[in-house]
């Protein structure tokens, strides 16, 4: 049972006096509503009247941890389903977690390895009406993640046990690497329709990734010279850079004229991780000119390495995904880079950028606002996985009637 504000309709607590929205004092005659069907109901009642939905009345006690549980629960669904709908889906979104990490740990033979590397070619893509519509559970990308990881602490030992100054350079293009490719490698195994093959996502990341940086370059051309890095130069950065990297994007979307929201996540994440991995790399080379120390350097990557989870290769799959969605089958003009949903799609990861490189002293020790933004750019990334999937089965399904 629900106690409604007369004044603006909001929720009032068992005890409340007062609204917590506008302030309106609570009076004794204010309606009660039901929380199943919301329609007015006895406060002294056991049943509504309307669905028959049992009363469970107060007994003056607030339950603050339930309610803020409540609050974080509405506002992950309102965030989820507004991206759901933006992507051309709608109905639940349904994030199966288990699932999608169900094979990560598990043993695999060089057989299934195999599987997965010829995939994406024109004799191995699947038709549309024989497409496996499930939670994908990948797993090749934590043995990449591991591989790269050995070789990072070999060149490491290297340049410590032994001071070889020539590992260097290869450990800054390694722990620069390790984790947005491997992200690539998940996403790639995510990408249900299996039609872009391992030779393709390699020469995306790498090719998309320096077309990325040189488009950015551009961009910073016509946004102007940014200076100190403010909250104002934090946003220049952010339109500069993700509207530089979806322009590449969109490039590779027009040249095979993908249709998928999970080719947009694939595309998306391989240009965004190449624009990581050459930016993560300089970094760690100017830091090291900068402070002559290797310690510093490898700080830098080890930070850098570890935030890259939520990074550029994630915000640019979130961008290649919602301008996939708004063109659909259709080849990529320019009323899909002016449609509504997609500007919001890139709007959304211009937020994140922009937050993320904003001078915020608040938790900065712990880098508490970047994980935050991490979490929230994940949600999206699954989110849209969810939408990607109900893209396939709709397809699937309209490929199978027109078959029949």
């Amino acid at each position: 049972m629900k106690r409604i504000c007369k004044n603006c309709g909001n929720e009032l607590n068992e005890n409340a006096k007062f609204c917590s929205r506008c302030g309106t004092k609570y009076e004794h005659n204010q309606e009660f509503v039901c929380s199943k069907c919301g329609n007015k109901i006895n406060p002294n009642t056991n049943f509504c009247a309307y669905c028959g939905e049992k009363i469970i009345h107060g007994n003056g006690s607030i339950d603050k941890t339930s309610n803020i549980q409540g609050y974080i629960k509405k506002g992950v669904n309102s965030f989820t389903s507004t991206l759901d709908n933006m992507a051309g889906e709608n109905g639940e979104v349904e994030i199966d977690i288990k699932k999608l990490f169900s094979e990560t740990f598990s043993s695999h033979t060089l057989e299934e390895r195999e599987e997965l590397f010829v995939s994406g070619t024109s004799k191995t893509t699947p038709k549309e009406e024989n497409m496996i519509v499930e939670w994908p559970t990948p797993w090749l990308y934590a043995r990449v993640f591991l591989m790269l990881c050995v070789v990072f602490a070999g060149l490491y030992f290297m340049i410590q046990g032994f001071g070889n100054m020539n590992a260097i350079p290869g450990a800054m293009f390694i722990g620069a690497m390790t984790v947005p490719f491997s992200l690539v490698i998940f996403f790639w195994e995510a990408n249900v329709p299996k039609n872009i093959s391992i030779f393709d996502v390699v020469s995306i990341f790498f090719i998309g990734g320096v077309l990325s940086l040189i488009s950015t370059l551009f961009m910073y051309e016509i946004v102007g010279d940014i200076g100190e890095l403010d909250y104002y130069g934090a946003v220049l950065i952010g339109i500069a850079e993700e509207v530089g990297k979806i322009i590449v994007v969109g490039y590779y979307i027009k040249k095979k004229n993908y249709k998928y929201i999970l080719n947009g996540l694939l595309l998306g994440a391989c240009v965004g991780a190449g624009f990581a991995v050459f930016e993560t790399a300089g970094y760690a080379f100017n830091s090291l000119l900068s402070s002559t120390s290797i310690a510093i350097m490898m700080n830098t990557l080890l930070i850098r390495g570890i935030l890259a989870i939520g990074g550029h290769t994630v915000w640019t799959a979130i961008a290649g995904a919602g301008l996939i969605s708004v063109k659909g089958e259709e080849k990529l003009t320019g009323k899909h880079w002016k449609n509504v949903n997609f500007l919001k799609f890139l709007i959304f990861v211009i937020i994140l950028h922009a937050i993320w490189d904003m001078p915020i002293s608040f938790g900065s020790e712990y880098f508490l606002v970047e994980w935050i933004l991490t979490a929230i750019a994940v949600l999206a990334v699954l989110t849209l996985l969810n939408s990607g999937l109900k893209q396939v089965a709709n397809i699937a399904e309209k490929a199978k009637l027109n078959k029949n």
